[in-house]
C-alpha cells in the first residue's frame, strides 16, 4: 500500500471522527477500503446508541459485513483515527480484516502495540498486517481539542 493512499484514507477517517464530535461522542471515526474504495465507514456512538461496543470500527465493519452479505472482511483495510481497543482488535481478527490503519496511538488502551499488541499473538489463526502513526499528529489533536472543550 502507498502512503498516499493510508493519508487519503485517513483523511476520510479523520472526517468520519468530525462527526462523532459534533454529536458529543469521542472523536475516533474509521473507513473500510475494499478495492481502493470505501465500502463502509462509521464514528463513535456508543452514548448514541446506549451501547458500550458501538466504537468507530465496530460500526465500520457492521456496515461492512452487512453490504457484502458475509461476517468475513477479507482484502479489506480499516483505516481508523486512534488505535483499537481489545475489543475492536477482537472484532478486526474474526472478520479476518487483511489490514489496519490507524493514525493516534492509544497509550491507555491501545492493543495495537501500546499496551499490548493482540495482532502480534502467534497462537491466533489470522494475521493482521498493522501500521500506526498515519496522521497522527491531526488525530491526536481533534481528540485532544474535544477534550479541551469537554473539560472548559
Amino acid at each position: 500500500m502507498s502512503q498516499e493512499r493510508d493519508i487519503f484514507f485517513m483523511g476520510l477517517a479523520l472526517e468520519q471522527a468530525k462527526l462523532a464530535a459534533l454529536q458529543g461522542e469521542v472523536p475516533v471515526g474509521a473507513v473500510l477500503v475494499l478495492e481502493d474504495q470505501v465500502l463502509a465507514s462509521g464514528f463513535n456512538q456508543p452514548i448514541t446508541h446506549s451501547d458500550p461496543s458501538a466504537h468507530a470500527e465496530m460500526m465500520a465493519l457492521r456496515s461492512g459485513a452487512t453490504k457484502l452479505s458475509n461476517y468475513r472482511l477479507p482484502d479489506t483495510t480499516l483505516y481508523v483515527t486512534l488505535e483499537p481497543c481489545a475489543m475492536c482488535c477482537g472484532a478486526i481478527l474474526h472478520a479476518r480484516v487483511k489490514r489496519v490503519v490507524f493514525g493516534a496511538f492509544d497509550p491507555k488502551t491501545g492493543t495495537a502495540g501500546s499496551v499490548t499488541n493482540l495482532f502480534a499473538l502467534e497462537q491466533i489463526n489470522h494475521h493482521t498486517e498493522v501500521h500506526g502513526g498515519v496522521l497522527a499528529d491531526e488525530c491526536g489533536q481533534v481528540l485532544r481539542h474535544f477534550f479541551k472543550e469537554r473539560r472548559a
